[in-house]
């Protein structure tokens, strides 16, 4: 057995879940562990192609989409985003981080395009939660890892609109909420739904068969049970095959919204290893967007300030890039993201490596998992 195969195994044996599928590539050189069981009463054995909700996975796709459209002419990066969005228009911001939800200024700018891509929009979650506009965000956001609780996305973004700014924009990065705006973007920009452009762009030229923002009858026998972590180390179950992700979502979360099987994940991060190009030699994204996708785009000072969020990493559009090489598997370059419900992928784009971790239990805190520090170092000497 590989060290990945023990790795995973470990994390079964002990409970900390019930199954994974842990995937490295190398160029042509692939391998593939799958361990455990789709569920916690074990009624089928993980698999290769076992689907997952890949949470926060979802971003990378999603800052590609808005990227796509950048290329068709249909945005700009310096573009301010009300041309497409009006409600944002006129947004406010707290005077200062810690003032009331009351206490606001106007935005001394409009949002651009680029400041979505970049997460610097005004909305979002920074280190601390406890500030007045964050507690407002959080009541509205709720938890990101069930985006079938949303409303649609006209209803969303009217109520966004009503709420402060936590900064002003293009100030600081802050977490999450401008993958979901460049959700509502890029179907209104593209005159689509959201769902049928990444069908249409990434899902079909890529053969990514199984992602998308629900999992038909048909293929709900490979879908597996969400866990979150209960007291005592017990594990909650927190939606099923035929829960939430039975049938297509309201709102077609952007920041977290998809599901995904390893090898899908595969086909589109090695995407971007290859400067764009599918298999196929089909260009679905320019070599320029991959460079936007996976070169950093934060001061110093901002990733300071996102440390919870960024230990040792910049960002990308839709992404993190390690900066500092803090851990064995921290290769300044690397590209990727982790998901709130224990899903992680990453691509290393000089040498094209691809490593992508999946499990059924949610994380408790913005923080990487155990699991996911062991499986990166398992993959870093693999």
């Amino acid at each position: 057995m590989s060290s990945l195969h023990d790795t995973l195994r470990r994390r079964v044996d002990d409970g900390t879940v019930p199954g994974a599928v842990g995937l490295v590539a190398r160029g042509d050189d692939v391998e593939v562990v799958a361990v455990g069981s789709v569920d916690a009463e074990g009624t089928a054995p993980m698999a290769r192609d076992s689907i997952f909700r890949i949470a926060s996975v979802s971003k990378p796709v999603t800052a590609a989409a808005v990227l796509a459209l950048v290329e068709d002419g249909r945005l700009a990066l310096d573009a301010p985003v009300e041309e497409w969005l009006p409600e944002l228009a006129k947004p406010t911001v707290a005077r200062t981080p810690s003032s009331p939800v009351d206490d606001v200024v106007p935005a001394e700018r409009p949002v651009t395009v680029e400041d979505l891509l970049s997460f610097r929009a005004g909305w979002g979650f920074p280190d601390d939660f406890l500030l007045p506009a964050v507690q407002a965000l959080l009541a509205f956001q709720k938890d990101g890892r069930a985006p079938y609780l949303q409303p649609g996305p006209d209803e969303w973004l009217a109520a966004l609109a009503r709420l402060p700014m936590v900064r002003q924009p293009g100030a600081a990065w802050l977490y999450n909420t401008c993958s979901d705006i460049q959700g509502v973007l890029v179907a209104r920009a593209s005159g689509s739904s959201f769902p049928d452009f990444l069908a249409e762009r990434f899902f079909g030229p890529l053969g990514m068969t199984d992602t998308g923002f629900a999992v038909p009858e048909p293929k709900r026998s490979r879908f597996t049970t969400a866990y979150t972590p209960g007291e005592l180390g017990a594990l909650e179950r927190a939606d099923t095959p035929d829960g939430g992700f039975s049938r297509p979502p309201a709102f077609p979360s952007g920041a977290g919204g998809l599901v995904s099987t390893a090898d899908d994940l595969l086909a589109f991060f090695r995407m971007l290893g290859a400067g764009g190009t599918s298999p196929d030699g089909t260009q679905v994204l320019s070599p320029t967007s991959v460079s936007h996708m996976t070169t950093n785009h934060l001061t110093a000072a901002q990733r300071e300030a996102s440390a919870l969020f960024l230990e040792g990493q910049g960002w990308g559009y839709g992404g993190q890039v390690d900066v500092d090489p803090i851990d064995p598997w921290n290769v300044p370059g690397r590209y990727g993201w982790v998901g709130g419900t224990g899903t992680a992928a990453h691509v290393l784009p000089p040498t094209g490596t691809v490593t992508v971790l999946l499990t059924q239990v949610a994380m408790t805190s913005p923080t990487p998992t155990a699991l996911m520090r062991e499986f990166w170092a398992s993959a870093a000497g693999h």
